[in-house]
Order: C-alpha cells, then sequence, then structure tokens
C-alpha cells in the first residue's frame, strides 16, 4: 500500500518569475492571471473562501460516497434493466465495497479514514432526516434520501458532450465494432431467460448498444468519484488539524492528487449472476485523467445543458447555442437564482450537502443567510466557489504536464505559461462567468 503525501505549499511565494520577467499581462482578468503564475488560485486566498471550500468538499464528499458506489451498482449489475424501480437501492454489498484510495488495503491510500462507505452516510441511510428507521421505501417517496438524479445529470453530461470534447478515446471506443461485439454477449446473457427482449435487441439493436455506452458512463463518472469522494475527505481532515492553511496549499493538494491518480484504469465489467463481461476492459488502457477527469470538468464545469423550465429549446428562440461547444451552462457559470428552484440537479446536491455540513461552515450560513430558506442558495454559491478552485488545480496541473514551472528562468517559457492561462481565461469573459463575483466576499 502506498500512502499519499501532502503537498508542500506555496502560498508563502512573494512574487511571480513572470512578474519579474514579463511585462504586465493586459488581459480583462489579469489580476487573476498574475495569481495564477505566482502558483496561485482563480478564488482569492483568503481565510473565509479556505474555509467555505473545505466545508463544502466535506459536506459534498459524503454523498458523493453514496453516489459513486451507486453509479458502480448501475452500470455493474441494473446494466440495461427495462424497468429500474429500484437501482438506487443499492445492496450491503455496495455499501462495503472498499475504496481503493483508502483504508488498509488502499492502492494508493489518500484519505487516513475507512474504506467502506462513510459513517456519516451510513447513518443517514439508516435514518435519513426523520431519525427513523422505516422501510427504505417510504424514505425514498418521502425524498428522505441521498438524490441520484444529481448524479445522472452528470453522467448525461458527460455522455452527451462527450464527442465533442476531443479528451481521450474512451467516448469513441463506444462506437467501435469491439465494443458492440463485447456489448452483444453481455446483452444475451442479461436477456438469456427473456426472449421478449431478445427479440426487441434483433430488431433494435442500435437502441441497446446506446443504453450499453450509456451505462459505461454510469462506471466512468463512477470511478471518477470514488477518487473524490477521499481526496475531498483528507482535505477536510488536514483543515480542522490546520495543516491546510490557504487556497493555493488546497490547490495544491488537488494538483497533487490528480498526478498521483492520473494512471487509474477507467473501464466497465458488467456482472450477470457470477459471469463477468468486460465491455470495456481495463487491458485497452483507458485512464482516469484522460477518459473521466478532464471530460468530466469539461461537461459538468463548463457546459452542462440548461435546466428544464430554465430555457427555451425551441429553434426560433435562439436560447441555446446551436453548436455544443458553445454551451455555457456548468457549475462556473451558473446563476444561484434559477439553481435554487425546485427539482433542478444543482439544488438536490445542496439538498444532499446541507444535511453534512460541518458545525462552521453552517454557523457561517446562520451568520449571512437570509433565513433558512436561503441557505440553500448560499450552499450553491459557496459550491460555485469551490469549483473554481478545483478548476484552477486542473489548469494547474495541465500547464504542469503541457508546458513549464512557474520558476523557469527563460522569459520565453514563461511567455508561453502566460498564453496558457490567458487562453484558459477567455472562457470566462462570457457575461455568465461568475469569476468576477467570486473575487468578492459579497457575493452570497
Amino acid at each position: 500500500m502506498t500512502t499519499f503525501m501532502t503537498p508542500l505549499s506555496t502560498s508563502d511565494r512573494p512574487a511571480s518569475m513572470a512578474a519579474e520577467k514579463l511585462p504586465p499581462s493586459t488581459h480583462e482578468f489579469a489580476h487573476i492571471i498574475h495569481r495564477l503564475e505566482a502558483g496561485g488560485a482563480m478564488l482569492p486566498d483568503t481565510p473565509e473562501n479556505l474555509m467555505q471550500i473545505i466545508g463544502i468538499y466535506k459536506a459534498y464528499a459524503v454523498p458523493m460516497d453514496f453516489y459513486w458506489r451507486d453509479l458502480l451498482y448501475i452500470g455493474e449489475r441494473v446494466f440495461l434493466q427495462p424497468l429500474p424501480f429500484f437501482k438506487y437501492f443499492i445492496p450491503k454489498e455496495y455499501m462495503d465495497l472498499p475504496n481503493h484510495y483508502a483504508g488498509d488495503t488502499a492502492d494508493l491510500r489518500i484519505w487516513r479514514g475507512g474504506a467502506s462507505a462513510h459513517p456519516e452516510l451510513v447513518e443517514f441511510m439508516e435514518k435519513g432526516e426523520l431519525k427513523r428507521k422505516l422501510p427504505r421505501l417510504l424514505h425514498h417517496w418521502y425524498h428522505d434520501r441521498i438524490n441520484m438524479e444529481f448524479a445522472e445529470e452528470c453522467m448525461r453530461a458527460m455522455l452527451w458532450h462527450g464527442r465533442d470534447m476531443g479528451y481521450g478515446k474512451f467516448d469513441a471506443f463506444l462506437d467501435t465494432d469491439e465494443y458492440k461485439q463485447n456489448c452483444d454477449r453481455a446483452i444475451r446473457a442479461y436477456f438469456k431467460r427473456n426472449p421478449v427482449m431478445l427479440g426487441m435487441y434483433k430488431l433494435f439493436p442500435d437502441m441497446f448498444y446506446e443504453q450499453c455506452r450509456q451505462s459505461s458512463y454510469y462506471a466512468n463518472l463512477g470511478l471518477f468519484w470514488e477518487v473524490m469522494a477521499p481526496v475531498f475527505f483528507e482535505m477536510s481532515d488536514l483543515y480542522d488539524e490546520g495543516k491546510l492553511t490557504s487556497v493555493p496549499e488546497a490547490m495544491n493538494f488537488l494538483v497533487n492528487g490528480i498526478f498521483a491518480i492520473a494512471g487509474r484504469p477507467i473501464y466497465h465489467h458488467v456482472y450477470v449472476g457470477d459471469e463477468c463481461f468486460e465491455l470495456i476492459p481495463k487491458s485497452k488502457g483507458f485512464t482516469w485523467l484522460y477518459e473521466a477527469a478532464l471530460p468530466y470538468v469539461e461537461a459538468v464545469f463548463y457546459r452542462t445543458a440548461p435546466f428544464r423550465g430554465t430555457k427555451s429549446y425551441n429553434a426560433q428562440a435562439k436560447q441555446v447555442p446551436e453548436d455544443q461547444k458553445d454551451f455555457h451552462y456548468g457549475v462556473l457559470y451558473a446563476d444561484k437564482f434559477p439553481v435554487g428552484t425546485a427539482g433542478i440537479p444543482p439544488t438536490l446536491l445542496a439538498q444532499d450537502m446541507l444535511r453534512f455540513l460541518p458545525p462552521y461552515l453552517e454557523e457561517y450560513y446562520q451568520q449571512y443567510c437570509r433565513g433558512e430558506d436561503d441557505m440553500l442558495v448560499q450552499l450553491a454559491v459557496t459550491f460555485q466557489r469551490s469549483m473554481y478552485c478545483v478548476t484552477s488545480a486542473v489548469i494547474q496541473a495541465l500547464r504542469t504536464a503541457l508546458l513549464y514551472p512557474l520558476d523557469d528562468p527563460n522569459p520565453q517559457h514563461l511567455l508561453a505559461n502566460r498564453q496558457f492561462f490567458e487562453s484558459q481565461l477567455d472562457r470566462f469573459k462570457r457575461t455568465e462567468s461568475r469569476i468576477r463575483e467570486i473575487q468578492s466576499q459579497d457575493y452570497r
């Protein structure tokens, strides 16, 4: 077992090498670019920002510990169930499924906690907000449960935008004959006692293949979040211990995590009884960074799609861009008020996170919220801040992988870094971007 090490801080760097060797940037967000060049994040380094993002990471990680387990259960076991009424009712086997990045058996131990489901999640699953042990179906109907609808919306965004993002080879593989042959074997085994469904498959094979593709994205996102949950748990513990003291330190922890986990295999296995069918074998060499993390950031942080009832999909109304690459409805652009509407997936996430807030963040909201009804909106704003920190980590990780160190003595190398940062921040020039708002603590 390998233990993940906490990265060293760069928050005390007095000034960037670029500031000494290059003229000031003329970009609209020059002050943010200079901050990135100094090893910082798009989010300003303040104690309040640090407290908010770490608190929300903890509140996010607990439901995420359910999300990844249920996503894998759906992808591996529910698979092509025509009426998956109980797909959110995961068996104990998946609640106890060891996380590969926590516990004593971890491949790489990121979080020092246990490998099975988080204790707060287990307690909530048993009694819910009602604090009563009722049949699971009653908790489900009362919506006293983890809202998997948010996780499925993220999965659909990755599936829908997959072919247009240009990352990795995962999505392209889903159109190959090899993948279809793997699906064919799994489909025939899954419905071997159901002649009606086998007949449907013979008549409409592409419909079944498309469902297999969706199932593969369930597995993809589940394997992605299996990593992120222990990352956020460990960041929360380090903050509680006084070992994460700045926003750059939090960002650097994420950067180090990205590189440590980059090669984690992304695959999709389907289980029919005791038999395993490899729709996407590990031998294909698909990796966590290029096939899950980067597509997730692009599809969910930047693009997604307008939530139902917030925009018209009528072509004449022109409220939705014609090209998918121009979509800008992700968390980095979200308007907090529509997001606070009942039934909107981020609101369902906020409802999940509300149940697991650390005490210091709950006290913060009590101080600044406009009553209890405002708390979900404030959670959405904090979540937005935290995802700007995650996006900063992705940008810094890409710069590290593709370009040059921040303290490179060569001015041409520093100029290449700056051009990279400027190209990344060009995406935030849209009026819908919230990068301007998050620079101020008054954005609540």
